[in-house]
């Protein structure tokens, strides 16, 4: 039997659901867990880390919506993902981790074998969270890193925070899609992460939605995308202070850049069949204003489901 999910959202478990999560796991029928927003106890949470650490199924955990509520429970999931070794994606969007949090389960997510995506977004992180992601977004030549990174509405972090991750983000061998919404980042740090973005050999897609940014971000990176080689192909610019018209250029530009892409594959004949290319949607997709375009990305990406 190929493995299954079990998705359950703001509800208090019960002890028969929490039963039913960890023999599921521990028969490996599994790939997908999603408890997010559910209310359990500090027992029943380690029951389900016990049984997240014997899964060789589980390939998407999503714990959203504050389920990692203690620097406890931050210990157990740390003890888990260290002898767990199929976990890809991991969501712990909207836990109060803090720096502490994160330096808790640091050793566990920097060396997972198999962790490519990591939503660390609303997570109450700092600088020293920072610092300790950026290990997690090797340089060339080192060892394979994240390829998908959401760091969303963590306002505590700094304009040094920013510039490292900007550093890291330029040299990272892996990472395709970075997720930046909704932090004061202002005009000045978004230059650094053009910079990044013109450096970067694999960036494809850069979330930048509700960031605080005007027309001289837009112009920085409309310059970059018209006179630069990039591999960027998304640029979300919604809820900033922007024009439509500069949005649409860049969007256009984007758009020529990814059709130049797909030509210069069919004439080298390549026998490798075109991957889907779903829509990256921001938090506001009825927005009019917004730079959004198609992705080829994601073959080994499970799409959250809300």
């Amino acid at each position: 039997m190929l493995p299954g999910s079990i998705q359950i959202t703001g509800e208090a478990l019960s002890g028969a659901e929490i039963r039913d999560i960890c023999e599921s796991l521990k028969e490996n029928s599994v790939r997908l867990l999603s408890v997010r927003g559910c209310q359990l106890s500090d027992r029943d949470f380690g029951r389900v880390c016990r049984g997240v650490s014997e899964s060789r199924s589980l390939a998407q955990l999503n714990l959203n919506l504050g389920v990692v509520s203690s620097g406890s429970r931050a210990k157990q999931l740390a003890d888990a993902l260290e002898a767990n070794r199929s976990i890809q994606t991991l969501f712990l969007h909207g836990s109060p981790l803090l720096d502490a949090g994160l330096v808790t389960l640091n050793t566990a997510l920097s060396t997972h074998p198999s962790l490519v995506s990591l939503d660390l977004g609303d997570c109450m992180l700092g600088d020293e969270a920072v610092q300790l992601i950026c290990g997690m977004l090797p340089p060339d030549g080192a060892k394979s890193g994240l390829r998908e990174l959401t760091l969303s509405a963590n306002p505590a972090i700094t304009t040094k925070g920013w510039a490292r991750l900007a550093i890291a983000v330029a040299h990272s061998s892996q990472l395709r899609v970075l997720n930046l919404d909704y932090n004061p980042l202002g005009d000045q740090i978004a230059g650094m992460l053009a910079v990044a973005v013109a450096s970067s050999r694999t960036l494809e897609v850069l979330d930048l939605e509700g960031t605080g940014l005007t027309n001289q971000s837009a112009q920085v990176f409309l310059d970059m995308v018209e006179n630069y080689p990039t591999c960027l192909r998304v640029l979300v610019l919604a809820e900033n202070a922007i024009s439509p018209e500069l949005q649409q250029q860049i969007s256009d530009l984007l758009s020529e850049g990814e059709d130049d892409d797909d030509k210069d594959a069919e004439a080298r004949g390549s026998s490798v069949a075109p991957r889907e290319k779903p829509a990256w949607l921001p938090h506001s997709s009825s927005n009019p204003q917004m730079v959004l375009m198609t992705s080829g990305l994601g073959d080994s990406f499970l799409a959250e489901t809300e």
